[in-house]
């Protein structure tokens, strides 16, 4: 049996192309996906709102607008 460098070299430019690309593709498909970091960006954005809710009036208002 052949070794899949042996039947690679074998084949017209245009299809190793194709092998190159299918085998990058397989690689990618393999690998995990790559972890973002987390951005809190928005971390004490909404300070200024602290002493006027609390966390329960939050919720059920977000609650509210999810429903509409």
């Amino acid at each position: 049996m052949r070794t899949l460098e042996e039947v690679v070299r074998e084949l017209p430019p245009a299809l190793k192309d194709e092998v190159r690309d299918f085998a990058e593709f397989l690689l990618e498909r393999k690998a995990p996906p790559k972890q973002k970091r987390l951005r809190q960006s928005w971390a004490g954005g909404l300070r200024e709102f602290r002493d006027k809710f609390t966390s329960l009036e939050l919720q059920k208002k977000i609650l509210e607008w999810w429903g509409d």
